[in-house]
């Protein structure tokens, strides 16, 4: 069975959004659907002794909502196999033990909060970092297709899942890859008053951008590729380049010293403020 497009629910606007968007993409990569809604289990073994209908109350909302959300993706895309799965974890290791089985994982920008929360903006941080494929999290109300999928890269550590990822999401949408590059000069050598010629500075990393994504380019002939390199930080090229993008790619950056991933300032930044749907992309683990 292919591995399905797995979105997590929790019944709020920004969610509604999200299995929108997820139902789409699943159309779009010819892959099923999966919602998912998780119901914390602390409320059904809590020691401060809880009503004993709550932990039913919960599992039956949980139910509603999951059903509301099957209508809301077969709505919008008839052709596509939908199945839901209702799960009783806590909410970032029930989403993590998903993620390993999708091909990624969509998650609104946010959620409603309280007891059920699915999609509180640290608890799709959480997911982010620790999922064990892409991520994607669905910022923006306007799904307009514009035709650019952009990839931030870091010329001095290339995420290769992050460029893989996009260059595929690129050419399955049909659409142009900008392969995004944001840099400043260290405060320390603006300090000094030295002269720095930046059309050399960035010819150099123009040149740069094209060798670190030869094996892509190769194994993507169909896709049209444009370079940019922006005297911005990062975090600001890239938002003002989501403007006229349907998707911005970066990839997760760093290890805990349990050997897990995180995620950057960049990666932050960006999901803060794009203002399209952001897919984080780390290794498979």
């Amino acid at each position: 069975m292919a591995e399905p497009i797995i979105v997590a629910t929790d019944g709020s606007e920004p969610a509604v959004r999200a299995l929108e968007w997820a139902a789409d993409e699943a159309a779009r990569w010819e892959l099923p659907l999966h919602v998912v809604h998780v119901v914390e289990r602390w409320i059904s073994t809590t020691p401060i002794m809880p009503p004993p209908d709550l932990a039913d109350s919960f599992m039956e909302n949980g139910r509603r909502i999951l059903a509301e959300g099957e209508e809301i993706a077969r709505s919008r895309r008839p052709g596509i196999e939908v199945t839901a799965e209702l799960l009783s974890d806590p909410v970032v290791f029930a989403l993590r033990q998903q993620s390993k089985r999708g091909f990624e994982m969509v998650l609104g920008h946010r959620g409603l909060g309280g007891f059920a929360s699915m999609l509180l903006g640290s608890t799709g941080m959480r997911v982010a970092g620790h999922a064990a494929g892409p991520v994607v999290i669905v910022r923006g109300d306007d799904f307009a297709e514009r035709g650019e999928v952009v990839v931030g890269i870091d010329l001095a550590d290339v995420s290769e899942p992050a460029m893989e990822y996009a260059y595929r999401a690129a050419a399955v949408r049909g659409a142009r890859l900008r392969v995004l590059h944001g840099w400043e000069l260290p405060p320390a050598l603006l300090q000094t008053g030295y002269g720095v010629d930046q059309a050399d500075v960035e010819e150099s990393m123009r040149s740069g951008l094209v060798h670190a994504q030869e094996h892509w380019r190769g194994a993507h002939p169909g896709v049209e590729v444009v370079e940019s390199t922006v005297r911005a930080h990062p975090v600001t090229a890239l938002v003002e380049a989501s403007g006229e993008a349907d998707l911005v790619v970066v990839g997760a950056r760093g290890r805990t010293g349990l050997g897990a991933f995180r995620l950057g300032s960049v990666s932050h930044g960006v999901i803060h403020h794009s203002h399209v749907p952001v897919a984080v992309v780390r290794p498979r683990v």
